[in-house]
């Protein structure tokens, strides 16, 4: 930043200016990713080793620290629990007040802070690793205390903190939370873990309900039914009682031979006119497409896209009808 404007934000009166408020985002965002890129540039060895002893551990991920980096390391426990990494977040002045018990010797420990000075840290640390626990410490100091106690040193040393005063916790805390989400995402790819195993960790998301939600969890069990000789009056009777904009053709032995559709009336009125009389037979469409109710929703989704259609038939494992569902069904349990 130039002397200009680190001049002004020392004063003690302040008038708001836009353009220096946008140079002052662009410059904190320029020294963030700053830190980053260098993290890159310096990453070895000492990564892939704590990718191996994570892996090779028979316990789960404790993610500790204090302050600014008690935050960093709370969000990076989450993400290793939800990318395949059992983890949990230890806030380092608890642990030395009971929370220690948490712990085992089967755990391995990341412990994040920027000094590699903290106090709290430095007293829960021995004590872990007399049960004999493996410590990887994230600090921005390859000399300090911490760094020397850890089996595994990360080094997240940024040049300046993008704060004007170079005191508040900014490009460090970055620094530290980009390579501990560069470490859960190794381990991720080291286990394998793919997209199934990511919706089953969240359920709730867009992405669970693509990959766990099955045709049968959202299909109308209660499908309108005729039979061919159906007249066509009755048929859409039928079909609006439904309310699904379809009807099913069966025949004597409840086999599927067609459905009648919206689509299938409207045409068969541009080119009949009269319809009270004609069987449902001469208008609906026959062979269906079909989905086993066992196939995943999202799958429905692009049946009926690629085919056009609004109404999908659902089958059981003997090809018998068991549901349907539409489009708005989709849109309703958000699969869409």
């Amino acid at each position: 930043m130039n002397q200009a404007i680190q001049s002004e934000f020392s004063s003690t009166e302040r008038v708001h200016d836009d353009e220096r408020a946008v140079a002052m985002g662009r410059h904190v965002l320029e020294i963030e990713a700053a830190a980053v890129a260098a993290l890159g540039r310096r990453l070895g060895q000492e990564f892939g080793a704590a990718v191996a002893l994570i892996l090779e551990s028979r316990g789960r991920v404790v993610v500790s620290g204090i302050g600014k980096s008690g935050h960093i390391a709370r969000k990076l426990a989450a993400t290793f629990a939800s990318t395949g990494t059992p983890a949990y977040f230890v806030h380092a002045a608890e642990a030395v007040h009971g929370d220690l018990g948490m712990i085992t010797r089967e755990d391995v420990l990341i412990a994040i802070s920027n000094s590699g000075e903290n106090d709290e840290l430095l007293t829960i640390v021995p004590l872990v690793k007399r049960l004999g626990g493996k410590l990887i410490a994230i600090t921005g100091n390859e000399t300090s205390s911490l760094a020397n106690e850890a089996d595994i040193h990360l080094d997240a040393r940024v040049d300046q903190e993008a704060c004007p005063l170079n005191l508040a916790p900014t490009a460090s805390t970055t620094a530290a939370l980009a390579l501990g989400d560069a470490l859960a995402v190794a381990l991720l790819d080291a286990r394998g873990f793919g997209a199934e195993d990511f919706a089953r960790s969240h359920p709730g998301g867009a992405l669970g309900r693509k990959l766990l939600t099955h045709v049968g969890d959202v299909m109308r069990i209660d499908v309108p039914a005729l039979t061919e000789d159906t007249p066509v009056p009755a048929a859409l009777a039928a079909m609006t009682r439904g309310g699904m904009g379809m009807a099913v053709v069966l025949d004597s032995a409840s086999k599927i031979t067609g459905i009648f559709t919206d689509g299938d009336l409207r045409r068969a009125l541009e080119r009949h006119g009269d319809l009270r009389e004609t069987a449902v037979s001469a208008v609906m469409a026959r062979d269906p497409h079909s989905i086993s109710s066992r196939r995943l929703a999202v799958e429905a989704v692009e049946m009926m896209e690629a085919n056009r259609i609004n109404q999908l038939l659902v089958t059981d494992d003997n090809g018998v009808l068991c549901g349907a569902l539409n489009m708005h069904d989709l849109f309703r349990a958000k699969v869409v």
